[in-house]
């Protein structure tokens, strides 16, 4: 039975401090403990539903793949790869579909959260959970980690496989299971708010160090004076901290909040240091790949070669089960 874990990858731009710390390094960590192959790909055609222009997808998805890269992703264990690279997964879709009442599409939150006003609504968007299925079934995936506003693609994905295994009596695809923790990190933005782009209150670690110290210089603040004693639990900058120091460094700094005669220009400096330090290397591999596209898509297409090959493997079985040997 297979055990192999599969994670999609948001091509959206440069994956932000909360990304990091809440969704990637997690993930690393898990592909270490994994046994057996773990795959991760970079959903830049599902992007198409949203972003037309080529340059930005091409741009987007170098700096997708450059942050996991640089994070430290073990290559030669597990496959990073576009998903665009492995056009086999358009073609199960098509069959995907087939088995996908258009009643079941319709409560996708994708399509509901635009339904009010259908001209916003493109056929690719509507179906979109079908794609997503694809990108699942194809590789025989077990378990899928995903965040609980995603478990509703690994449903979909569960439902239409055994739709399909139960009609031809025989199990063709692998009903996988999602993965999903109860201890998901909230990073807090520059404003106190989660992290996040549509919030414009993200850390950028990727930033020349001048603009990222004004970055976290940015981060909002109260206005109690140097000299007073402080809270540090309704601290911005203190709770970005915490989350990335070692516990004696945490409560270092909790002692100066509590202690008065801090300020928090200094609790700044801190954490910027800190970032320097524990991201110092990333920074630096993330700007290697960046400048040698490539070596970026030899990595890349090292992955997709093996990819591709298991996904041709899936699709002669599929194709002979649906009479199209």
């Amino acid at each position: 039975m297979s055990k192999r874990i599969l994670t999609g990858i948001q091509s959206s731009g440069i994956p932000h401090l909360g990304n990091i710390l809440g969704a990637i390094e997690p993930a690393i960590e898990m592909s270490e403990r994994a046994t057996e192959k773990s795959f991760f790909f970079i959903a830049d055609m599902h992007s198409l539903t949203s972003i037309k222009e080529a340059q930005t997808r091409i741009d987007n998805t170098h700096s997708v793949a450059a942050t996991w890269l640089a994070l430290g992703l073990n290559v030669e264990k597990h496959l990073l790869y576009r998903q665009s690279k492995v056009p086999q997964v358009t073609e199960l879709s098509w069959y995907l579909g087939c088995f996908m009442p258009f009643s079941r599409l319709s409560l996708a939150h994708s399509f509901k959260d635009k339904a009010d006003n259908l001209e916003d609504v493109n056929a690719g968007l509507f179906t979109y959970p079908v794609l997503m299925c694809a990108d699942i079934l194809l590789y025989d995936a077990a378990y899928v980690p995903v965040g609980k506003d995603q478990l509703q693609h690994v449903e979909f994905a569960r439902d239409v496989a055994r739709r399909i295994n139960s009609h031809y009596g025989k199990d063709i695809f692998v009903v996988p299971e999602s993965r999903t923790s109860e201890e998901v990190m909230i990073v807090p933005g520059i404003d106190g708010r989660k992290m996040s782009k549509s919030y414009n209150n993200f850390i950028d670690i990727f930033l020349p160090e001048k603009k990222l110290k004004k970055k976290i210089n940015s981060i909002v603040t109260s206005s109690t004076p140097v000299e007073e004693p402080k809270d540090p639990d309704t601290c911005n900058v203190f709770n970005i901290y915490k989350l990335m120091a070692a516990p004696e460094q945490t409560s270092a700094l909790r002692a100066n909040y509590l202690a008065g005669g801090f300020g928090y220009g200094a609790a700044k400096k801190e954490l910027f240091e800190l970032i320097m330090s524990r991201y110092g290397e990333t920074r630096s591999e993330y700007n290697r790949y960046l400048n040698d596209p490539a070596e970026l898509e030899k990595v890349l297409q090292h992955s997709e070669r093996q990819a591709s090959q298991l996904a041709n493997q899936k699709l002669l079985e599929v194709r002979e089960v649906f009479g199209f040997k």
